[in-house]
């Protein structure tokens, strides 16, 4: 799963708004589906560049993150290496596309996970929340993990 941090996390909040507030949603639409609305608040393009960036070659964005080269120098390439910088993974998008990550599938209750629909925008949007609620939870425990042996740290040192 990606690595939790705060722009992640806000950049997956702000996808959730905008899209709960009528941001268009397609999910055949390369820019205006799951990957392309999170790609739309990570990257800054609108949706019509994404699309645009994605007919430049073949297939959807399942297709496009197989044959991802970060050398490769296509722009489509160039958007998903910008996308990898805020901690997420090729799996992650593929996952994301499909809505079929596992670890945030488990995270929901099993009647829901059971009929999530990858081009359901309300799903979508559920996965979403899920997820950035996970990532949240572990960016959390992670930096007061470090607090505490910080200060254990200081405290040790202290006592010398």
């Amino acid at each position: 799963m990606a690595i939790a941090n705060p722009e992640l996390i806000s950049a997956l909040e702000k996808t959730i708004f905008k899209l709960s507030n009528g941001s268009p949603y397609q999910w055949g639409h390369m820019g205006a589906c799951n990957c392309g609305n999170l790609a739309q608040e990570l990257t800054k393009l609108e949706k019509s560049e994404i699309h645009r960036y994605a007919m430049g070659r073949y297939g959807d964005w399942n297709q496009q993150l197989v044959d991802f080269c970060p050398t490769s120098g296509y722009p489509m390439d160039l958007m998903i290496s910008k996308m990898l910088e805020f901690g997420l993974t090729i799996e992650d998008l593929s996952h994301l596309e499909r809505l079929s990550d596992p670890k945030i599938l488990s995270a929901m209750p099993f009647e829901r996970r059971r009929s999530i629909s990858k081009n359901s925008k309300e799903d979508v949007i559920y996965y979403m929340k899920t997820w950035s609620e996970l990532l949240r939870k572990a960016w959390v425990k992670e930096n007061v993990e470090s607090e505490i042996a910080i200060e254990e740290k200081k405290l040790a040192v202290a006592l010398l």
